[in-house]
């Protein structure tokens, strides 16, 4: 069984291979910072399907590429009709590449200060139903909260959630989904 949410060819394919699997690549989470954050208030499925503009758009999704985006490369964003045109979105990503590295900087790697928050092995859940899966958690208001005071925007506790689930941090894929217990092996 597959986790319900997973309907179409595109999402299943990212829930085979994606969804959920402990990450610590920084080029990878900054790619989903970013998308994470275009997605607010639209369709994952939405992202998606614009993931390879995305990444062209985004310069490969390298930080330091997308940190020095100035005025001209807006314009280019704001017109490319593959990726999703919100100006408040585009800045939000462009400012937290500099985050990013700030952070990068800081902690030596993202993903040493992003897995601290769960102490360095995803939190493995066992719901049962679709309906179960929380929006937001403990963990995720409180990693909102500090991506916020170092400057992140689009990093509301839902969107953080789902960055956390994304990025295996947390394990949501129902008990009866073949990749709980795959990625339950996997700390």
């Amino acid at each position: 069984m597959r986790c319900g949410w997973a309907r179409n060819e595109l999402s299943a394919a990212y829930h085979d291979t994606e969804w959920g699997v402990p990450l610590r690549d920084e080029r990878k989470l900054f790619e989903f910072v970013v998308l994470e954050g275009m997605q607010a208030g639209l369709s994952w499925d939405c992202v998606l399907g614009k993931r390879d503009a995305f990444r062209r758009a985004f310069a490969g999704f390298d930080p330091r590429r997308v940190a020095r985006f100035g005025a001209r490369e807006k314009r280019r964003l704001l017109a490319d009709a593959g990726i999703i045109r919100n100006r408040q979105k585009i800045e939000a990503a462009i400012g937290n590449a500099r985050a990013f590295l700030a952070v990068q900087e800081e902690f030596g790697s993202f993903a040493k200060y992003a897995w601290r928050f769960v102490e360095g092995r995803p939190v493995v859940n066992r719901w049962t139903s679709l309906k179960h899966l929380p929006a937001t958690s403990d963990v995720s208001d409180a990693w909102s909260k500090d991506l916020k005071a170092r400057g992140f925007r689009f990093v509301g506790s839902t969107i953080v959630y789902a960055h956390m689930q994304a990025t295996g941090m947390v394990n949501d894929h129902l008990v009866g989904c073949f990749r709980h217990r795959q990625l339950g092996r996997k700390r």
